[in-house]
């Protein structure tokens, strides 16, 4: 399978984050494609790291988080962690990455800052394992100083399949929960910005994606 074409980079001086060493835009339309593309950034991850993972209801964040832990070789399993905050998702020793980092999914929605980020401790498991925070924006970045902020867009227009309002959002945030709700094949936009000396330039994702670009 062969992902679409990506487009290039823009100019950092016109990046939503001036702070982003850069920003990548994916073009993706079925929900194989963006879990194809969570499988190919597995590849250059490792223990420590720390990705922000945005986006409304059915715009792909847990199908790319599966294609994370597919592509780290963790155990399977990778649903939403709405009702439980956090979900550890242990490496296999008969994986494709034996003796690779752990994936830890944790869903800062309700969390309202990031004193309440520390209450749950991800401190004792950073260093050890890939962490994955949904609506993480504004709440983690003191946990490393590096991230990776990665946002997913449904196609203007097309609504949720199965929505789930829900009010006081936090600001500038839809108003809905994304419930571990099928991914449908449509449109997608998926942006990658890199934080920190971790992430000074953009990784190498394999031929498959970087022959689009």
């Amino acid at each position: 399978m062969s992902l679409p074409a990506a487009g290039a980079s823009p100019d950092p001086a016109a990046s939503p984050d001036p702070g982003a060493n850069w920003e990548w835009t994916v073009s993706v339309s079925t929900a194989d494609q963006t879990h194809e593309l969570g499988a190919a950034l597995a590849s250059v991850l490792d223990a420590g790291d720390l990705l922000v993972l945005t986006g409304e209801l059915g715009a792909g964040k847990t199908t790319f988080t599966q294609g994370l832990g597919e592509g780290l070789g963790v155990r399977s399993g990778v649903i939403s962690p709405t009702f439980v905050l956090v979900r550890i998702h242990p490496n296999l020793p008969d994986g494709p990455r034996p003796g690779g980092p752990d994936l830890v999914h944790v869903d800062a929605y309700r969390l309202g800052s990031a004193s309440e980020i520390d209450d749950i401790d991800l401190e004792n498991t950073l260093d050890s394992a890939v962490t994955v925070v949904e609506w993480g924006r504004g709440r983690v970045e003191h946990l490393s100083e590096s991230r990776l902020e990665i946002d997913l867009h449904r196609a203007i227009g097309v609504p949720p399949t199965q929505p789930h309002a829900v009010a006081g959002a936090h600001e500038g945030e839809p108003d809905v929960l994304d419930f571990d709700t099928d991914d449908d094949d449509e449109p997608r936009t998926i942006v990658m910005r890199g934080f920190g000396p971790r992430w000074a330039s953009r990784p190498v994702l394999g031929e498959i994606i970087e022959g689009t670009s």
